[in-house]
């Protein structure tokens, strides 16, 4: 038999080295719990003499067929440039959820979305940048982030973990991953 599949979905790509130290990391903490980690990074993807366009399709491509091979994702949810999530990573979450398989999320920012959503538009930046977000209001439901990435955890039987890291490790530690996956394996043997 097996083992069962978890995908690693996160913005870890965008690291140096594609992430790949931090995804070798995941994947060892998933062999050291019975699992077997898939990342993105997986796999001898020829992207060789595509146009840029053409090679974002084919990782898209490879990475569907990676979710279609897994049973399961845990998925990284510290805020990526902005105050949510990486964008990639929540449809990676919705296509796991809407495949019927289990989510589990974690971040490694603990304060609340809607708190910081207000303190990103306050700033003048923000205004220069998006002007067509003023006036719109604010998730206030005491989440870690949007509610349909938080509601795909829950259905789940599952919690996002909010897990404080010292500042620089948000998207290198592996504290949020590791509650995630014990909080897997707990379900996996009930």
């Amino acid at each position: 038999m097996r083992a069962f599949r978890i995908y690693l979905a996160g913005p870890e790509v965008f690291l140096p080295e594609f992430g790949k130290p931090v995804f070798e990391a995941k994947k060892a903490a998933c062999r050291a719990a019975g699992f077997n980690g898939v990342s993105p990074m997986d796999g001898d993807l020829d992207l060789a003499g595509l146009a840029p366009f053409a090679q974002g399709i084919a990782i898209y491509r490879g990475n569907l067929a990676h979710m279609a091979g897994c049973d399961a994702v845990i998925a990284n949810m510290t805020p990526f440039r902005g105050v949510s999530m990486d964008a990639g990573t929540a449809f990676e979450m919705g296509y796991m959820a809407a495949s019927g398989k289990p989510v589990l999320g974690y971040t490694h920012v603990a304060t609340p979305f809607a708190e910081r959503s207000e303190r990103y538009y306050a700033g003048a930046g923000a205004r220069a940048c998006e002007s067509y977000s003023a006036g719109t209001s604010i998730e206030r439901f005491d989440m870690a982030d949007n509610l349909m990435m938080v509601g795909a955890v829950e259905l789940a039987g599952f919690r996002v973990r909010r897990v404080t890291v010292p500042a620089g490790e948000e998207l290198s530690s592996l504290a949020g991953f590791e509650s995630c996956l014990a909080d897997l394996a707990a379900a996996r043997t009930r």
